[in-house]
């Protein structure tokens, strides 16, 4: 009887365990840091862009447009960085793997198909994704999310 009711009570214990999710998440601070970075980067390179941080599950974190940069640019970043959480790779390489579809992918509300969003990465874990957008082609606006990345890389790694 006592082993009927010892594996009863383990079963039980084993069936909960999996009720609950641990997730890591980015810091807002940490957040608004890289738009930051990622602003600044640009800004030394002569380009006005917006940068956006948003979560694993797309919620944007941080958002800083530098003082010329389109209002568009906003809406630019934050769906480039969409359809980084959307395919867990970089957007560019998203759109490069995915040419057949992107056009329909474009049309998805809230993912943007182009260059400048990027993974946000650290112990295997995909905490989130920064866009840039507002330089003159993607591959300036990866750039400039690439440099804040970078700068914080290390720090993501050894976060607890």
């Amino acid at each position: 009887m006592d082993f009927l009711v010892f594996g009863l009570l383990l079963f039980s214990l084993t069936a909960m365990a999996g009720d609950l999710v641990t997730v890591k998440r980015l810091s807002p601070d940490l957040a608004l840091e890289m738009v930051k970075s990622a602003v600044a980067a640009c800004r030394a390179d002569g380009y006005q862009v917006t940068a956006v941080v948003v979560s694993g599950d797309g919620a944007e974190i941080a958002l800083m447009r530098d003082v010329y940069a389109s209002r568009f640019t906003i809406q630019i970043a934050r769906e480039k960085a969409n359809a980084v959480i959307l395919s867990a790779v970089s957007s560019g390489q998203f759109r490069d793997n995915r040419r057949d579809i992107q056009q329909e992918m474009n049309h998805v509300d809230g993912v943007l198909v182009l260059q400048g969003g990027l993974p946000i990465t650290a112990g295997g874990y995909q905490l989130g994704a920064i866009g840039v957008s507002g330089a003159p082609g993607g591959e300036r606006d990866e750039a400039c999310a690439r440099k804040a990345l970078d700068q914080f890389q290390e720090r993501l790694e050894f976060a607890e």
